[in-house]
């Protein structure tokens, strides 16, 4: 996510950047942000100013009793009492414009590096470097759904009756080479220095929002309706989300 210093000090980078990813009304976007920044900043500015005349006016009210001087005093309570109301009304409004900036900037993408060029479909991709030998297919090569039909690996059908679309059966040596897999990618992985763990599937909002999969993917995301507990918890998407929260709000 961007962050609100980097969108203030590089304003016109951002806002180039988020044109070169076609999002769409970049400028207008952008200048809210700053609009509810300069709005949360104003307010935090007038509650600290609030704070401090009412600290020093608060310690002048125990002096005035000492000198007598009962009016004054009675005058300076009702001074605190005014402004202590004020600052209701500028902390509800602090937190509101804090609150809606932070959902607004949850919807920003970040930025593509400058040499990224623009594009506007897969023709526009730039082939910086290949490596290895190129497969060259025969003119009758089958695609993957084919072949797991052709020799029975993967049952699409028995998926969207046990649960439905994108949830495919493997099945045999198909689940085997799966498997198979699994194990050799995560053994692979281990020998060359990595430490294996197991994360939970389920996660909260939290860790949701922290690898941004909302609120942008809110609707593709699969929740999980429960009376456990209060808390929204939803299924992940892949490993990134549990791994990268294991690291949230954390500095390394």
């Amino acid at each position: 996510m961007l962050t609100i210093k980097q969108i203030t000090e590089d304003t016109d980078k951002v806002i180039r950047g988020l044109e070169k990813k076609h999002f769409a009304n970049a400028k207008e976007t952008i200048a809210k942000v700053l609009e509810l920044n300069d709005q949360r900043r104003s307010a935090q500015n007038q509650l600290d100013k609030n704070l401090s005349e009412v600290n020093s006016t608060s310690k002048a009210i125990g002096a005035l009793m000492k000198e007598g001087k009962k009016e004054e005093a009675e005058a300076a309570k009702a001074r605190v009492a005014e402004i202590k109301e004020i600052s209701k009304e500028l902390q509800a409004t602090m937190d509101k414009a804090a609150e809606d900036m932070q959902n607004l900037l949850y919807t920003i993408p970040n930025v593509p590096y400058e040499s990224v060029p623009e594009g506007f479909g897969a023709e526009d991709n730039v082939v910086e470097k290949m490596g290895g030998m190129e497969t060259e297919l025969p003119k009758d090569a089958l695609p993957h759904w084919e072949l797991a039909k052709k020799y029975d690996l993967i049952d699409f059908d028995l998926g969207v009756k046990i649960t439905g679309a994108g949830f495919p059966v493997y099945k045999g040596k198909g689940a085997r080479l799966q498997r198979a897999l699994i194990n050799f990618f995560l053994d692979e992985a281990r020998a060359a220095g990595y430490e294996e763990i197991m994360p939970p599937f389920i996660v909260n909002r939290s860790s949701m929002i922290g690898t941004g999969q909302l609120p942008k993917f809110e609707e593709d995301a699969f929740r999980l309706a429960t009376k456990v507990s209060e808390e929204d918890y939803y299924l992940i998407p892949t490993a990134e989300v549990p791994v990268t929260n294991m690291y949230r709000n954390e500095i390394l």
